[in-house]
């Protein structure tokens, strides 16, 4: 397969996760677009400049247009199958990474996980910080859950004065 066969099939295959498997649709939102208009740009910046200073070689064979020679001059910037010096090929794999991330974080964010964002530092931190044995504060088994830390706490299960 060539790269151009896989990120077309990257692409369909991410667009179909979202919409038919996970079934969050990002594709029909526009919020999506505007956060993908944001990651290719910098995708563009990154790899184009990765690209035209040689650290990114690619096969002849494998993309669309051809290898520059090395003679150390860059790429094309747009032409010969490239778009900002890279191989158009990058984008339908940055854009089909982009959506899978971004839709397996909403799946993920349906589901329950981590669903209250956890605050201050880690709960087994403060499990032997008060009490003797290796216990909490309170005495008893080490917490399990933030609940016993209080919004306007010292992060360790009480309450500031």
């Amino acid at each position: 397969m060539t790269y151009t066969q896989i990120g077309i099939a990257m692409v369909l295959a991410a667009i179909a996760t979202d919409v038919l498997v996970l079934r969050t649709r990002l594709v029909t939102r526009p919020g999506f677009w505007v956060a993908y208009a944001i990651v290719l740009f910098f995708q563009l910046l990154t790899n184009g400049v990765l690209t035209a200073l040689h650290v990114f070689r690619y096969s002849d064979a494998m993309i669309v247009g051809n290898q520059p020679a090395d003679d150390g001059t860059p790429p094309p910037f747009i032409g010969d199958g490239r778009i900002a010096f890279q191989p158009f090929e990058d984008l339908l794999m940055g854009f089909s990474l982009c959506l899978l991330a971004m839709a397996l974080w909403i799946y993920w964010g349906r589901r329950g996980v981590q669903r209250t964002p956890m605050a201050g530092p880690p709960i087994w931190r403060t499990w032997g910080a008060r009490g003797s044995g290796g216990t909490g504060a309170s005495g008893g088994t080490a917490p399990t859950s933030p609940a016993s830390a209080h919004p306007g706490g010292t992060g360790d299960g009480e309450a500031s004065a």
